[in-house]
């Protein structure tokens, strides 16, 4: 039997960073405020004292700089860790993302390989209003070459988090501040989840709801809440956006015949877009009602309370989808 220990989101992904690091002496840590202030959401806690400076750096208010000083050490065969303090600061390093980090392999043809993760929370926080609320998934997500994984709980944030580190593509691992502090039990031993598997966390006969990152939780509640209307659902957390496991959401809308998607992105060309749209190829004939998806408005991220509460998806507004999806009243 496995030996359990019970940790916060935030010390998972530090357990993480802490086993990669003793386990490959090229991995590294930079980025604003990882070293002496223990990081901007204590990922990095005590991890200066131990690794020394060369391994966990910290970094100017400069994107663009260590981004691309990441994307460098990476062709020379080192593995990088770029921590951004909010990925909606990623926007000022893109151009080192998508013109050198995604592109390098194929340009260089094949000869230089950029094993880098950026990693960092992303989506909306609590009333921290229109300019550090974006959910990047979507944008970054247009470019082949690059891995965006969104886990959703301790365990996958420590297990996919390793098998980001050893990958040899760049990889954006999105984190979400909300769930920093959810505790869950995860494995003392060491243990990998692998990339381009999503999991089922309920299974059900009468709708397949997708999602994931924070609002996995959400749909958890919503999946409460219809089991008491005794209607069945299926949430599937897709774990790793790109590449995306559509064999296993196929499988589920086979067998359920009705699929709703939930993005905290907004809805025009968002990832609910795209996974619908793969959902209508491999399984329309087995759809007993459209697709339908719930997403953030399109608006700014508003800094009042009640308007984020209706800006976003929530339990209520999931509920109501479902029940039009399915017919019920």
């Amino acid at each position: 039997m496995k030996q359990m220990q019970l940790v916060e989101y935030r010390e998972a992904i530090r357990q993480a960073l802490d086993e990669e690091m003793e386990r490959d002496a090229s991995v590294f840590v930079m980025g604003e405020e990882v070293g002496a202030y223990n990081g901007a959401y204590k990922t990095t806690k005590g991890m200066l004292e131990k690794w020394g400076p060369k391994r966990i750096i910290d970094s100017p208010i400069s994107e663009l700089g260590f981004a691309g000083l990441g994307v460098g050490a990476a062709m020379t065969e080192l593995r990088p860790v770029i921590e951004f303090m909010s990925f909606n600061f990623s926007f000022v390093a893109c151009d080192q993302i998508i013109s050198n980090a995604i592109k390098m392999y194929y340009m260089s043809g094949n000869r230089f390989s950029v094993p880098i993760v950026f990693r960092g929370p992303n989506g909306a926080a609590a009333q921290v209003s229109s300019q550090h609320s974006h959910c990047v998934e979507a944008i970054y997500g247009n470019f082949p070459g690059l891995i965006i994984l969104a886990p959703s709980n301790a365990y996958d944030a420590k297990g996919l988090l390793k098998s980001a580190i050893r990958n040899n593509n760049p990889v954006l691992f999105l984190e979400q501040e909300l769930l920093y502090g959810d505790k869950m039990e995860i494995p003392v031993e060491e243990y990998v989840v692998p990339i381009g598997k999503a999991n089922i966390v309920c299974p059900g006969s009468d709708i397949t709801l997708v999602t994931y990152s924070r609002m996995v939780n959400v749909c958890i509640e919503v999946v409460k809440v219809l089991a008491a209307k005794d209607i069945k659902v299926e949430l599937i957390d897709l774990r790793s956006i790109r590449p995306l496991d559509i064999a296993t959401i196929a499988d589920s809308v086979r067998r359920t015949n009705n699929c709703v998607i939930v993005e905290e992105g907004h809805r025009f060309a968002g990832i609910a877009s795209e996974v619908g749209f793969q959902i209508m190829e491999h399984c329309f004939d087995y759809l007993d009602a459209p697709l339908a998806r719930v997403c953030q408005k399109e608006t700014p991220m508003p800094y009042s309370k009640p308007l984020e509460k209706e800006t976003l998806p929530h339990v209520e507004s999931i509920v109501a989808t479902i029940l039009r999806t399915l017919n019920r009243s």
